[in-house]
């Protein structure tokens, strides 16, 4: 079943104006608005990605806090030695 769609009148710059039917004359688009649409759509995909990442962060950080709090923790310089020997394993690893 096809989703309805709504409406909406958007207002313009002449500039912008332009700059659109520029872009339907180029035939990238058939008409404005799905130019517009195209952008729109863009942008949400883009803040819903953004949005998804910034809530694994989250919960990245409350997993990291609740560690620390546990007492689960490992000292900076133990920690970065154990990083430094991963990179020196990956750098002598053989690539396929």
């Amino acid at each position: 079943m096809a989703t309805p769609s709504g409406q909406m009148t958007v207002t313009l710059t002449r500039e912008l104006e332009q700059y659109v039917r520029e872009k339907v004359r180029e035939g990238a688009f058939a008409t404005p608005s799905e130019y517009i649409r195209d952008l729109v759509r863009d942008r949400y995909l883009a803040d819903r990605d953004q949005a998804a990442k910034l809530k694994a962060l989250d919960a990245a950080l409350a997993r990291g806090i609740a560690d620390a709090e546990a007492g689960r923790v490992v000292p900076v310089t133990e920690a970065f030695a154990r990083i430094r020997a991963q990179l020196a394993d990956d750098e002598t690893s053989p690539r396929g």
